[in-house]
């Protein structure tokens, strides 16, 4: 038997009222905000993330599906979107038309990780992009837009984790002082540290490794580094949020997992998800778009991770059951044409939006009863060649 692909998962019958009941949400609560939906293709250009996300980044060095075309092009599977989507935005003049956009997205992703509870190779991600403010209110709005999604989706409890990386000033003076701390303790990081002090310290803040995490304890905080005016745009993210009752937690050592952040950085976290406990994360990403050959241009979004919501959604409450709706109708046919009849009478009640299953196996009455019982519907149909009964 061939077995699908390690790291992917069948989306199954069973499930996909729940998928549908969260797409749903994503369009509906994106309207309410006036975002609109943009779509990408599933590949690019490999240097769109190259140049973006960042090359000692752990998606770049090992987690990239990357292969050469027939044309002996460089493509990889986008293993996120805010790239492409300003790739997309670059290509076709969309700030040229307007010079605000927002945007939203869904759909599938790809990154060769350790397949684990809610971390697939192939995921789904729900994110927004707001491109052409640079100012706090754009930070805010994409939050207000992530938090009113998760009230929604019946999701009240979660940790909003928020910090800033200040402008490029403030981090060439923390990167000094980062990696002053760094040095003296340079003996008891990790590998993976060791590697990242010279090329992108702020990285080695974003360890999981225990003995690492404990050394970061003393080291000094981006925060105490920030220069007046990322100081003023942190305060007034704050005193925005504090004004729409959205409770924070400031930490000082988030930094996300990409290269292309400034100033606003929020991580969205939940217990219901054990140790692995976030579920999304945005920022502030003021100079990726020039970086990848537009004009500079402020912007800030967020990403969600799909599954994990599912999970977060599911351990709530058992939404799912409530959201398969069953068939109104079926048909029981029998006798030498019944088909004929079954049909037409089925495309009758469908032409007027009731959902009707039919017979397709020529069962016994029986049968077709008990198959009726077990899609629990609200009406069976009696189809007898030329005489139907209607019985609930």
């Amino acid at each position: 038997m061939i077995q699908s692909v390690r790291g992917t998962k069948d989306i199954l019958p069973d499930t996909v009222a729940l998928w549908q009941f969260v797409e749903n949400k994503f369009r509906e609560i994106s309207s309410l905000f006036c975002y609109d939906e943009l779509r990408t293709p599933i590949f690019e250009k490999t240097e769109v993330f190259h140049r973006s996300i960042g090359e000692e980044t752990d998606i770049v060095n090992k987690e990239m599906y990357t292969f050469l075309d027939k044309g002996g092009e460089s493509i990889t599977l986008r293993p996120e979107m805010t790239a492409a989507l300003v790739r997309a935005v670059i290509q076709n003049s969309m700030l040229s038309q307007s010079g605000l956009l927002k945007l939203w997205y869904f759909g599938p992703f790809f990154r060769y990780e350790r397949p684990q509870k809610g971390r697939l190779r192939q995921f789904h991600q729900f994110g927004a992009e707001c491109i052409g403010s640079p100012y706090p209110e754009s930070d805010v709005e994409v939050i207000l837009l992530a938090d009113t999604l998760f009230k929604a989706l019946g999701i009240e409890n979660y940790n909003l984790l928020i910090n800033s990386l200040g402008n490029e000033n403030s981090r060439k003076m923390y990167r000094d002082a980062l990696i002053n701390y760094l040095d003296s303790v340079k003996d008891d990081l990790s590998y993976d540290s060791k590697s990242r002090m010279d090329k992108n310290p702020l990285r080695v803040l974003d360890s999981k490794d225990e003995k690492d995490v404990n050394i970061l304890v003393n080291a000094p905080r981006i925060i105490d580094y920030l220069d007046e005016p990322s100081l003023s745009h942190f305060n007034k993210v704050k005193v925005l949020l504090d004004n729409q009752n959205v409770k924070y937690i400031i930490s000082p050592k988030l930094v996300r997992g990409l290269d292309y952040y400034s100033h606003t950085v929020f991580e969205f976290q939940s217990s219901y998800l054990g140790s692995q406990d976030s579920f999304g994360g945005g920022g502030r990403y003021d100079g990726l778009i020039g970086q990848l050959g537009g004009k500079d241009t402020p912007a800030v979004g967020f990403a969600l991770g799909v599954e994990r919501l599912l999970m977060i959604i599911e351990a709530i409450n058992n939404k799912n059951n409530e959201l398969i709706t069953n068939p109104d109708f079926f048909i029981i046919g029998f006798g030498d044409e019944a088909e004929k009849y079954s049909q037409e009478s089925a495309m009758i009640l469908r032409n007027r939006n009731f959902k009707v299953a039919i017979d397709l196996n020529r069962r016994s009455m029986k049968a077709q009863l008990r198959e009726a019982n077990r899609l629990n519907v609200k009406y069976s149909m009696f189809n007898a060649q030329f005489s139907t009964v209607v019985t609930t």
